[in-house]
C-alpha cells in the first residue's frame, strides 16, 4: 500500500475513534456508490445521519486538510448519501461533516467540522 494510502487509512481510524468517544455510532465505513465513497456514516441523534469525509495530511504546508474537499467531491458525496438513504429506507435528516486529521511524527491533531457544507 502506498504511504499516502496508509496515512489516509490511519486518518480514518483516528476519526472513527474520535467519533466513538464523542458518542456516535458508526453505521458504515467506506460506503461506495458508483465513483463516490463516503468515508464514515455515523449517527448520534436518532433522526440525523452524519456523512463524514475524512481528510488526512502530514503537513498543513499546502493548506488545512479540510480545504481539500472540492465542489466535485461534495457532489459525489451527496450522490452517495442519497443512495445510502434510499437503499436503507431511512427517513432522517442528513448532515455532512468533515474531520481533518493532521498526523506526523510530532503532531496528531483532529478537528471536527459539523455541517461543513450543505447539499443543495
Amino acid at each position: 500500500m502506498a504511504s499516502h494510502n496508509e496515512l489516509g487509512a490511519l486518518g480514518e481510524k483516528l476519526a472513527v475513534q474520535f467519533l466513538l468517544r464523542e458518542g456516535y455510532e458508526i453505521l458504515e465505513r467506506n460506503f461506495r456508490f458508483q465513483k463516490a465513497e463516503i468515508d464514515i456514516i455515523a449517527q448520534r441523534e436518532i433522526d440525523v445521519v452524519v456523512m463524514v469525509e475524512v481528510k488526512t495530511r502530514n503537513s498543513s504546508y499546502f493548506g488545512d486538510p479540510q480545504s481539500f474537499v472540492t465542489p466535485a467531491k461534495i457532489k459525489l458525496l451527496v450522490k452517495a448519501a442519497n443512495e445510502y438513504i434510499i437503499a436503507n429506507g431511512l427517513d432522517v435528516e442528513v448532515r455532512f461533516d468533515i474531520i481533518a486529521v493532521l498526523k506526523n511524527e510530532k503532531t496528531e491533531q483532529i478537528e471536527h467540522f459539523p455541517n461543513a457544507f450543505y447539499h443543495f
